[in-house]
């Protein structure tokens, strides 16, 4: 209420509102929710992380042509443990004659057969996704029915998986979550008010992730994770408000008043939040605008549940929230405010070195771009058969160079040029494709190498020869000697079997069988490797995914293919990390600048204070240094996607704990010492540091143990270790920073004056505050009482009112003064 009246703010009238108006409230909540079960159904996830690509990239355009022009059929390596070769040779044919398989690879060579190990490199005829892929690998895997196998195949989707192994984390969160209540609640019946508030946050989110059309498979396997873990605080800050206004009003003002109190308090702590989001937001690499614009969608929801649902929960089970309040089991933590007290001088000089030390570490982190290069405890049953067979017949690295289409003889050119270089292993293009006899398909034949091909009349040959330049409108072969034109044999057989089909010649039998086998086989391959506009041909590299040498090499192949096109694309695993690795150094400085910038405005304008913002920033900085020299001096390699997210993560969601600390320091040191305030502040903020900071390491813990996405436990395991290393910081290291820069919080504060209002008033009013102005005469002072005549002046008073409603112990007041 408003000082001296019986008038609401506006935030008590809001407040009230969604109280008084709780049975509505509820009601649609309840809408809300069935719709949200149903509906979460209907969001898409890709799963390709390639799709987030900048659309500028070479491998993004390369890859949006691809499917324009080409088919992609859906391959999978198998390898047959303890087999006989003449048992895997049996096998083959029989995996050969499955409808759905268009090619199978194998031989007695040690790629394909070794230490009593057979893999089959099979091709089937339609592409990933399809209901006939879906086929081909069930009747694969009838055939392969009680053998020792391993299957790895591209058309594998870990959306399934990974949504059954985040409903494992999330159920394993939530015990953990009523387990930290439990030590820093103060009554037992709040922990179902905030575990209600919480899942139908989680669920209304999930199931509103539709309206994005499509959300990558890492927001939609982390974002209710970390919804639950970056916002609990805020459901905190509001049951304490009620635990404090319950001990002197009734329920329903206790309720009305805390949520008025805390809606400023806690919009203020989630912008931090949201504004280390909003970072990543502006990353070229696309998946952080996906990650960023459906987190910041769960805090939203978030906060709205806890501003409108919680208050209504609290009016449902206040009463039992009365009954079954207890003891607070966690310990006074006052020691530790002497502790820091003693060690102001030494620590933060040591902090300095330790964080300077941890910048030039964490500089040297060995970031990868190929989220299968990190390692995860937990693997689903393609990893491990990936992983198999990689171990006995190698990993494949394979790229394609996407050409323009035409000229056969200069792709053959450039097909010898590459295959002089050692890093290939191999290339199947349409150049390379046997068509019969030792000749490949674009090879140009005669008409007569062409009849001694295909065994037919030399004369039908010729006339078939002149019917083909006929249909080209090459005229000048017409005139020139027909002996001496060359057609490629791809061109030939298309030509020869659109006659066939269409009525115009006739072979015998024998020659129709052969036409039609060559038909086919060249269909697949054109499908595979020729389009309208564009050739492909597939590279297969002798290099690892990602390396400095495959980057390399990757750069020597543009530079021989420009020599032969102006345009190309080279796409593949490895052009993908490399054109990732060109665009992180851009991104790790926009999401670093941007999360710094936007938390000093935030903190800034919180604290009105400009060295308090440079203190905070300091620790938290340092913090996701330190977290990332681990990787450094542990020799792991860090995805890049983890550095980005985890570092925004930690920027804007662990400063609130430092902020907690802060305030209540900056508004106790006012009144006692130095010391006592930091012992009490430490006290006071000791709850939510362990409550927010504890769920989110373990939520981060949970997920890099029992996920086996890649990129996915990375995100997981640096924000467990970042989370902790800002607990641990925020508690042991910061108070002794604001104990030793004590001097400069005083001297950098920063008093933002609201205009003074010249105020009018005539009649009789009652006053209360400082006035300086004229009041039929000049007046310089503080006036608490009424007023008679004509006022113009500079108010900064609490309360100005008409005599009319004025209330009762203000007329006795001026009656009294009266009487005098």
């Amino acid at each position: 209420m408003k000082k001296g009246t019986g008038e609401k703010t506006f935030m008590e009238k809001a407040a009230s509102l969604i109280v008084d108006k709780r049975n509505i409230v509820m009601l649609i909540y309840a809408i809300a929710v069935v719709f949200s079960l149903f509906s979460k159904n209907w969001v898409k996830v890709c799963n390709d992380i390639t799709e987030y690509l900048p659309s500028d990239t070479e491998t993004r355009q390369g890859l949006s042509l691809m499917e324009d022009e080409f088919v992609t059929f859906s391959t999978s390596r198998v390898m047959v443990a303890n087999i006989t070769y003449d048992k895997a040779d049996a096998l083959c044919e029989k995996i050969k004659d499955i409808k759905y398989v268009d090619m199978v690879d194998f031989d007695d060579t040690e790629d394909h057969y070794k230490d009593g190990c057979a893999l089959f490199d099979i091709t089937l005829g339609s592409e990933d996704g399809s209901e006939d892929t879906k086929k081909g690998y069930a009747e694969i895997r009838k055939v392969l029915d009680g053998y020792d196998t391993f299957i790895s195949e591209s058309d594998f989707d870990n959306s399934k998986s990974l949504n059954d192994e985040m409903s494992v984390v999330i159920a394993i969160v939530a015990v953990i979550v009523v387990a930290v209540l439990l030590l820093t609640s103060q009554t037992y019946m709040e922990i179902p008010v905030l575990l209600i508030t919480f899942i139908v946050g989680i669920i209304l989110n999930k199931g509103t992730n539709f309206i994005f059309g499509e959300i990558s498979f890492v927001s939609n396997s982390v974002t209710a994770v970390l919804q639950l873990a970056l916002s609990l605080d805020y459901a905190i800050i509001l049951i304490h408000h009620y635990s404090e206004e319950r001990e002197r009003c009734d329920q329903h003002d206790a309720v009305v008043r805390s949520l008025a109190k805390s809606i400023p308090e806690i919009a203020s702590s989630s912008l931090t939040t949201v504004s280390g989001l909003a970072a990543l937001m502006f990353m070229q690499f696309k998946i952080g605008f996906d990650m960023g614009m459906c987190l910041i969608k769960s805090i939203i929801y978030s906060l709205v549940c806890v501003f409108t649902l919680m208050p209504c929960l609290l009016m449902l089970l206040g009463k039992y929230i009365d009954k079954t309040h207890h003891k607070s089991l966690l310990p006074d933590i006052s020691w530790l405010g002497s502790v820091v007290y003693k060690l102001r001088i030494i620590i933060p000089p040591i902090f300095i070195g330790i964080i300077i030390a941890g910048y030039f570490v964490s500089s040297n982190c060995s970031y990868t771009y190929n989220e299968n290069s990190s390692k995860t405890i937990r693997k689903n049953e393609t990893q491990i058969a990936k992983e198999t067979i990689e171990d006995y017949f190698g990993a494949k690295n394979l790229a394609a160079l996407v050409i323009p289409a035409g000229d056969y003889a200069k792709e053959k050119q450039l097909i010898a040029e590459l295959e002089t270089h050692p890093e290939v292993d191999s290339i199947k293009s349409l150049s390379s494709i046997e068509a019969k006899d030792g000749y490949v398909l674009t090879d140009s034949l005669t008409p007569r190498q062409f009849a001694e091909l295909m065994d037919m009349d030399i004369d039908t040959v010729k006339l078939l020869y002149t019917m083909y330049a006929a249909d080209k409108e090459e005229y000048s072969k017409l005139l020139s000697n027909m002996n001496d034109f060359g057609v490629p044999i791809i061109d030939m057989f298309t030509f020869v079997y659109d006659l066939k089909t269409d009525g115009y010649v006739h072979f015998d039998d024998e020659l129709n069988d052969d036409l039609d086998d060559l038909h086919i086989q060249l269909e697949t391959a054109k499908k595979q490797l020729l389009g309208d506009n564009y050739t492909r041909m597939l590279v297969y590299l002798d290099l690892p995914v990602e390396s400095e040498e495959t980057f390399a090499f990757i750069d020597t192949v543009h530079n021989i293919t420009a020599k032969y096109y102006d345009k190309y694309y080279f796409v593949g695993d490895s052009t993908s990390c490399y054109d990732l690795a060109s665009s992180f150094a851009t991104d790790n400085i926009v999401v670093s600048v941007l999360s710094l910038l936007f938390v000093i405005i935030i903190l800034f304008f919180t604290f009105k204070n400009a060295g308090l913002p440079v203190l905070l920033i300091m620790v938290i900085q340092g913090s996701v240094w330190l977290n990332f020299s681990w990787s450094t001096v542990s020799k792991a390699n860090i995805f890049f996607l983890s550095y980005l997210i985890v570092s925004s993560i930690q920027m804007g969601a662990n400063i609130d704990y430092a902020i907690v600390i802060s305030s209540r320091y900056m508004e106790l040191r006012g009144d006692m010492d130095i010391k006592k305030a930091m012992k009490k502040s430490l006290n006071f903020a000791f709850p939510t540091v362990l409550t927010s900071g504890s769920i989110l390491a373990a939520a981060g813990f949970l997920i890099s143990m029992l996920s086996s996405e890649p990129a996915i436990v990375s995100i997981g395991q640096t924000l467990c270790r970042g989370t902790l290393i800002s607990m641990f910081l925020v508690m042991c290291v910061l108070p002794e920073i604001l104990l030793l820069g004590d001097t400069i919080l005083e001297k950098s504060g920063v008093n933002i004056k609201k205009p003074d209002i010249v105020r009018k008033e005539t009649g009789r009013f009652l006053v209360n505050g400082r006035v300086r102005g004229y009041v039929n005469a000049f007046v310089d002072a503080d006036i608490h009482g009424f007023v008679r005549g004509d006022m113009e002046a500079m108010v900064n008073i609490d309360n100005i009112e008409k005599e009319d409603t004025a209330d009762e112990n203000n007329e006795k007041y001026d009656e009294n003064n009266d009487d005098q």
